[in-house]
């Protein structure tokens, strides 16, 4: 019985550190995106070409065995 309450404890961490991974990594890509958004020096097609290039970025960082935000393992 200890082990099954041990092996619950184990997931629940697993879940918790998934679980702030995943909302660490979607805030830096939405950090990304609502600064291009913002950004006053951008006209609507800088801010769209911006946006672009956010998510080529992306895309090129999930082919990656590791996606690395600012030298970090996210």
């Amino acid at each position: 019985m200890a082990s099954a309450a041990s092996d619950h404890d184990l997931i629940e961490a697993i879940v918790a550190e998934m679980s702030q991974g995943i909302d660490c990594a979607l805030g830096f890509w939405m950090e990304q995106i609502e600064s291009a958004l913002g950004d006053p020096q951008l006209t609507t097609l800088g801010r769209l070409y911006a946006i672009q290039a956010i998510v080529q970025k992306y895309r090129h960082s999930t082919t990656e065995t590791e996606i690395t935000v600012d030298g970090y393992v996210a």
